[in-house]
Protein backbone atom coordinates (compact mmCIF):
# COMPACT_ATOMS: atom_id res chain seq x y z
CA UNK A 1 0.00 0.00 0.00
CA UNK A 2 1.63 3.28 -1.05
CA UNK A 3 2.14 5.44 1.68
CA UNK A 4 0.34 8.84 1.76
CA UNK A 5 3.31 11.53 1.20
CA UNK A 6 4.44 13.86 4.04
CA UNK A 7 2.82 17.86 3.92
CA UNK A 8 4.34 20.85 5.45
CA UNK A 9 1.15 22.98 6.79
CA UNK A 10 2.19 26.73 6.16
CA UNK A 11 0.14 29.19 8.58
CA UNK A 12 0.75 32.89 7.85
CA UNK A 13 -2.17 34.23 9.91
CA UNK A 14 -2.87 32.16 12.88
CA UNK A 15 -1.98 31.49 16.63
CA UNK A 16 0.76 30.89 16.18
CA UNK A 17 2.05 31.83 12.71
CA UNK A 18 4.28 29.34 11.42
CA UNK A 19 5.29 26.00 9.65
CA UNK A 20 3.50 22.73 11.19
CA UNK A 21 4.39 19.08 10.25
CA UNK A 22 1.07 17.63 10.49
CA UNK A 23 -2.49 18.79 9.88
CA UNK A 24 -3.53 18.39 13.57
CA UNK A 25 -1.02 21.04 15.00
CA UNK A 26 -1.85 23.50 11.41
CA UNK A 27 -5.86 22.98 12.92
CA UNK A 28 -4.94 24.31 16.37
CA UNK A 29 -3.26 27.22 14.94
CA UNK A 30 -6.14 28.27 12.58
CA UNK A 31 -9.05 27.43 15.14
CA UNK A 32 -11.23 30.30 15.53
CA UNK A 33 -8.94 32.85 13.36
CA UNK A 34 -11.51 34.80 11.48
CA UNK A 35 -9.65 34.89 8.26
CA UNK A 36 -6.70 32.48 8.68
CA UNK A 37 -4.00 32.02 6.11
CA UNK A 38 -2.55 28.78 5.64
CA UNK A 39 -1.95 26.38 2.70
CA UNK A 40 -0.10 23.01 2.76
CA UNK A 41 3.32 22.01 0.88
CA UNK A 42 4.71 18.82 -0.07
CA UNK A 43 8.30 19.58 1.04
CA UNK A 44 10.00 21.87 4.20
CA UNK A 45 11.44 23.60 1.46
CA UNK A 46 8.67 24.75 -0.52
CA UNK A 47 7.18 25.35 3.09
CA UNK A 48 9.78 27.46 4.17
CA UNK A 49 10.01 29.18 0.85
CA UNK A 50 6.23 29.83 1.40
CA UNK A 51 6.72 30.87 4.83
CA UNK A 52 9.34 33.55 3.97
CA UNK A 53 7.10 35.08 0.94
CA UNK A 54 3.75 36.70 1.42
CA UNK A 55 0.25 35.07 1.98
CA UNK A 56 -1.32 36.70 -1.45
CA UNK A 57 1.68 34.96 -3.82
CA UNK A 58 0.21 31.64 -3.20
CA UNK A 59 -3.90 32.19 -2.71
CA UNK A 60 -5.85 30.66 -5.57
CA UNK A 61 -2.90 29.04 -6.96
CA UNK A 62 -1.88 25.22 -6.76
CA UNK A 63 1.14 24.46 -4.94
CA UNK A 64 3.76 22.75 -7.27
CA UNK A 65 4.53 19.03 -6.69
CA UNK A 66 7.46 19.19 -9.18
CA UNK A 67 10.71 21.28 -8.60
CA UNK A 68 9.96 23.92 -11.46
CA UNK A 69 13.43 24.97 -13.53
CA UNK A 70 14.57 27.98 -14.99
CA UNK A 71 15.20 28.66 -18.36
CA UNK A 72 18.38 29.99 -19.75
CA UNK A 73 17.38 32.82 -20.49
CA UNK A 74 15.72 33.36 -17.20
CA UNK A 75 18.73 32.57 -15.30
CA UNK A 76 21.06 34.74 -17.26
CA UNK A 77 18.80 38.17 -16.29
CA UNK A 78 19.55 36.77 -12.88
CA UNK A 79 22.98 36.94 -13.92
CA UNK A 80 25.75 35.59 -11.42
CA UNK A 81 26.08 36.25 -7.61
CA UNK A 82 28.58 38.68 -6.92
CA UNK A 83 31.36 36.32 -4.96
CA UNK A 84 33.08 39.37 -3.53
CA UNK A 85 30.24 38.80 -0.64
CA UNK A 86 29.32 37.37 2.45
CA UNK A 87 26.13 34.70 3.05
CA UNK A 88 24.15 34.53 5.93
CA UNK A 89 21.42 31.81 6.47
CA UNK A 90 19.46 29.91 9.58
CA UNK A 91 18.10 26.89 10.41
CA UNK A 92 15.30 25.71 13.17
CA UNK A 93 14.05 22.52 13.74
CA UNK A 94 10.98 23.39 14.44
CA UNK A 95 8.50 26.76 14.80
CA UNK A 96 9.36 27.17 17.08
CA UNK A 97 12.44 24.83 17.51
CA UNK A 98 15.92 24.59 18.25
CA UNK A 99 17.83 27.13 16.06
CA UNK A 100 21.25 28.54 15.15
CA UNK A 101 22.44 31.13 12.14
CA UNK A 102 26.30 31.77 10.57
CA UNK A 103 27.69 33.69 8.12
CA UNK A 104 30.35 32.58 5.55
CA UNK A 105 32.32 33.98 2.55
CA UNK A 106 30.06 33.04 -0.51
CA UNK A 107 32.90 32.40 -3.10
CA UNK A 108 34.29 29.57 -0.09
CA UNK A 109 31.69 29.01 2.09
CA UNK A 110 34.92 29.37 4.83
CA UNK A 111 32.87 30.33 7.95
CA UNK A 112 33.09 33.51 10.07
CA UNK A 113 30.65 33.28 12.65
CA UNK A 114 27.90 30.74 14.25
CA UNK A 115 25.39 31.65 16.91
CA UNK A 116 23.42 29.12 18.27
CA UNK A 117 21.81 26.62 19.32
CA UNK A 118 18.44 28.73 21.00
CA UNK A 119 15.83 27.00 22.34
CA UNK A 120 12.40 27.55 21.04
CA UNK A 121 13.45 29.69 18.67
CA UNK A 122 11.83 30.33 14.74
CA UNK A 123 13.74 30.44 10.92
CA UNK A 124 12.61 34.17 10.57
CA UNK A 125 14.38 35.84 13.81
CA UNK A 126 17.56 33.33 12.63
CA UNK A 127 17.71 35.04 9.48
CA UNK A 128 17.00 38.66 11.04
CA UNK A 129 19.55 38.22 13.64
CA UNK A 130 22.49 36.81 11.29
CA UNK A 131 21.65 39.98 8.58
CA UNK A 132 22.49 41.98 12.05
CA UNK A 133 25.40 40.06 12.92
CA UNK A 134 26.40 40.32 9.23
CA UNK A 135 26.09 43.85 9.04
CA UNK A 136 27.65 44.61 12.35
CA UNK A 137 30.74 42.02 11.30
CA UNK A 138 31.31 44.21 8.02
CA UNK A 139 31.28 47.53 9.80
CA UNK A 140 33.72 46.15 12.25
CA UNK A 141 36.14 44.91 9.21
CA UNK A 142 35.79 47.98 7.54
CA UNK A 143 34.86 46.01 4.43
CA UNK A 144 32.28 46.73 1.39
CA UNK A 145 31.69 43.77 0.51
CA UNK A 146 27.85 43.03 -0.06
CA UNK A 147 25.61 41.09 1.91
CA UNK A 148 22.93 38.36 0.72
CA UNK A 149 20.24 36.51 2.43
CA UNK A 150 17.39 34.35 1.00
CA UNK A 151 14.79 35.79 3.38
CA UNK A 152 12.59 38.22 2.49
CA UNK A 153 10.95 38.80 5.58
CA UNK A 154 14.08 39.32 7.48
CA UNK A 155 15.66 42.06 5.07
CA UNK A 156 12.17 43.72 5.38
CA UNK A 157 12.26 43.72 9.51
CA UNK A 158 16.47 45.00 8.96
CA UNK A 159 14.32 48.59 7.04
CA UNK A 160 12.25 48.88 9.93
CA UNK A 161 15.12 47.98 12.32
CA UNK A 162 12.20 45.47 14.51
CA UNK A 163 12.28 42.07 14.76
CA UNK A 164 8.42 41.80 14.16
CA UNK A 165 7.99 38.40 15.24
CA UNK A 166 4.68 37.00 16.66
CA UNK A 167 7.28 34.29 18.41
CA UNK A 168 6.07 33.73 22.22
CA UNK A 169 9.01 34.62 24.80
CA UNK A 170 9.75 32.83 28.15
CA UNK A 171 12.16 31.61 30.36
CA UNK A 172 13.53 28.61 27.95
CA UNK A 173 13.91 31.45 25.29
CA UNK A 174 15.04 34.48 27.46
CA UNK A 175 18.38 34.16 25.89
CA UNK A 176 17.00 34.54 22.28
CA UNK A 177 15.27 37.47 23.38
CA UNK A 178 18.12 39.45 25.03
CA UNK A 179 19.71 38.67 21.95
CA UNK A 180 16.82 39.92 19.72
CA UNK A 181 17.31 43.37 21.52
CA UNK A 182 20.71 44.08 21.70
CA UNK A 183 19.93 43.59 17.74
CA UNK A 184 17.41 46.08 17.29
CA UNK A 185 19.66 48.41 20.12
CA UNK A 186 22.55 47.93 17.21
CA UNK A 187 20.18 48.87 14.48
CA UNK A 188 18.57 52.15 15.87
CA UNK A 189 21.95 53.31 17.14
CA UNK A 190 24.57 52.50 14.37
CA UNK A 191 24.56 53.56 10.04
CA UNK A 192 26.02 51.28 7.68
CA UNK A 193 26.45 51.24 4.19
CA UNK A 194 26.47 47.92 3.36
CA UNK A 195 24.47 46.30 0.56
CA UNK A 196 21.79 44.05 1.68
CA UNK A 197 20.88 41.64 -1.46
CA UNK A 198 18.34 39.14 -2.22
CA UNK A 199 20.21 35.32 -2.64
CA UNK A 200 17.99 34.44 -6.09
CA UNK A 201 18.09 30.49 -5.28
CA UNK A 202 15.98 29.41 -7.82
CA UNK A 203 18.45 31.05 -10.09
CA UNK A 204 22.00 30.04 -7.85
CA UNK A 205 20.96 27.45 -6.11
CA UNK A 206 20.86 27.19 -2.09
CA UNK A 207 22.66 30.04 -0.25
CA UNK A 208 26.57 29.16 0.38
CA UNK A 209 25.92 29.43 4.15
CA UNK A 210 22.44 27.12 3.95
CA UNK A 211 22.80 24.28 6.38
CA UNK A 212 21.38 21.53 4.40
CA UNK A 213 18.50 20.27 6.24
CA UNK A 214 16.40 20.34 3.66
Amino acid sequence: MAKNKKKYYVVWFGNPAGIYDNWKKCQAAIKGISGAQFMSFGSLKEAKIAYSKDFKDYKGKATSKKKKTLTAALKAAYGEPNLYSIAVDAASSGNPGIMEYRGVVTQTQKQLFHQGPFKKGTNNVGEFLALVHGLAFLKQQKSDRILYTDSRIAMGWIKKKKCNTKLAWGPKNKDLLDLVKRAEKWLKENSYTTKVVKWETKAWGEIPADFGRK
